[in-house]
């Protein structure tokens, strides 16, 4: 990664050559200097610090882009935030460059795709599909199912579990929705394709769908929306038919328990890494986000993709202000299309509930250096490295077409991963700044921390140390190298951080839209 260091006492750094604001690699005390500017006051490491005047109503440039505008003058030396930047609507140019130093990703290292196929051991279905864990999974229709299902699941712990070795565990995926919902609404459509898409998921070998009975989210309906060849490992149960509570949960025992006998004779085996399908997440980011994890997650998704495998790229509102630099990689206008339609209704529904796309920096997020969505977009995008933008899909809609695609979803990660799995996703990428425990059962989640101190603290937490790229000792595609052999061996069935813990089971969350009646 090449980067325009301000070398003088202070570690600091300009993203291009055009940016009126530097990057603080460490504390700025007062009155440090650099480049001819004094520092007016102290700034946080990771926050931003004026390298000229900027006048009120100026664009403040980061990345070679507008990621706001100075609401007040801004002298040089001062700390650039919240206080003094604000967001407004304007043309975005059709820059294709995000940073400088992301523009090496758009020659991606070949050495592993020089006549080279990559490859992981994975339960290989009998559709052709293929999985990266075995799970028997119990899902709910309806919240009022959740207790029964966990109930049941609660029976195969591990003192259970080590006689079936084959079997990563027994989960119950439940949820509070299934009913107080319009039977005809995009609310219950989106939870059935959730739903459906989970049955259908290759990482589960069996699956047993609980009901109550008189819920909008019927069994019998959900499971006509299931591929019939898919159904062959499907177990049903309704707690209204099966005599209430005790009945259904000894019947579900034994239930699961002949699907987790049926898994005896199931081994990994060799398969290419076009079977992968990754989710690209971020979650607490901070400002090093955009030049560290995340366009090293890119470049291990350009990996992902040209050995033939898929990445979805998600989180709608995170990635508002940088939509033109995916809408220019659309494959066809088409699919930019898509992406800029999905971008209108997001604007639409926020000004419907009196909310503002700019909501999104968190405080976490602004207390790591991030000021405006702008900014943080322009970080989200690079997750999805430099390929072409093959599709745009709705929210757990399967992912069908190989190479990058975009799936929309609120920024809210544990609905966002929920989405991904659904539509696919076999193993989770998640880049974060600030620190996350995130897991999600049944796809492996790693993750990747875009600085060395956050890394250091949280170690039991952290898969990966993009802290690197800022340390100096290794650069974007070197890492993304290293996140794509990480993949691998994931997907192999080599344990997470989050695995370790046992995350995953409370994470599962679809997105609610719709009235609740």
């Amino acid at each position: 990664m090449q980067l325009n260091n301000i070398k003088d006492e202070v570690s600091t750094m300009r993203l291009h050559p055009k940016d009126n604001v530097g990057l603080a690699l460490t504390k700025i005390k007062e009155n440090c200097s650099f480049e001819n500017v004094i520092a007016q006051e102290n700034i946080p490491a990771g926050h931003k610090i004026a390298l000229v005047e900027i006048r009120i109503g100026e664009p403040v440039r980061k990345y070679n882009q507008t990621i706001g505008f100075a609401s007040q003058t801004i002298q040089a030396g001062d700390h650039v935030h919240t206080h003094n930047i604000e967001l407004r609507s304007f043309e975005r140019l059709p820059e294709t460059d995000l940073t400088n130093n992301n523009s090496a990703n758009k020659t991606v290292s070949k050495s592993l795709c020089s006549g080279e196929t990559a490859t992981f051991k994975g339960y290989l279905r009998a559709n052709g599909k293929v999985g990266t864990r075995n799970y028997v999974g119990i899902l709910s229709t309806v919240n009022c199912s959740a207790t029964v299902c966990q109930r049941i699941a609660d029976n195969f712990k591990e003192d259970i579990m080590v006689t079936f070795p084959n079997a990563d565990g027994v989960i119950a995926l439940t949820h509070d929705s299934g009913c107080g919902m319009s039977i005809e609404g995009e609310g219950l459509a989106l939870l059935q394709r959730v739903l459906t898409g989970y049955a259908e998921h290759p990482n589960f070998a069996g699956i047993l769908i609980i009901g109550l009975g008189c819920e909008v989210n019927q069994v019998s309906a959900l499971i006509k929306k299931i591929d019939p060849n898919e159904k062959h490992h499907l177990r049903t149960l309704v707690i209204q038919d099966n005599e209430g509570t005790r009945k259904t949960i000894e019947k579900g025992v034994t239930i699961v328990q002949k699907l987790l006998e049926g898994l005896k004779d199931l081994q990994r085996e060799n398969v290419s890494a076009k079977h992968l399908c990754i989710g690209l997440e971020c979650g607490g980011s901070d400002a090093y986000s955009g030049i560290s994890a995340n366009p090293a997650l890119g470049a291990a998704a350009d990996l992902v993709v040209e050995h033939g495998g898929t990445a979805i790229l998600s989180e709608t509102p995170e990635i508002y202000g940088a939509e033109h630099l995916l809408i220019q990689r659309a494959v066809t206008p088409e699919v930019g299309k898509k992406l800029m339609n999905l971008i209108h209704w997001w604007e639409n529904y926020v000004e419907i509930h009196h909310g503002s796309l700019n909501n999104n920096p968190s405080p976490g997020n602004k207390a790591g250096g991030i000021s405006t969505i702008l900014e943080k977009s322009l970080g989200a995008v690079s997750k999805g490295g430099t390929s072409k933008l093959m599709d745009v899909i709705n929210y757990a809609e399967p992912a069908k077409t190989k190479g990058l695609v975009f799936m929309d979803s609120p920024g809210y990660d544990p609905v966002s991963v929920t989405g991904q799995v659904a539509s696919g996703a076999n193993v989770v990428c998640f880049t974060t700044g600030r620190g996350s425990v995130f897991g999600c059962k049944p796809v492996p989640c790693l993750k990747l921390a875009t600085n060395s101190p956050m890394f250091n603290r949280m170690d039991e937490d952290m898969d990966i140390n993009c802290g690197e790229i800022i340390d100096g000792t290794m650069n974007v595609q070197e890492m993304g190298s290293i996140i794509f052999q990480q993949i691998l061996a994931t997907a192999s069935g080599e344990l997470t951080k989050s695995e370790e813990f046992g995350f995953g089971d409370f994470e599962f969350a679809p997105w609610k839209i719709g009235a609740v009646m």
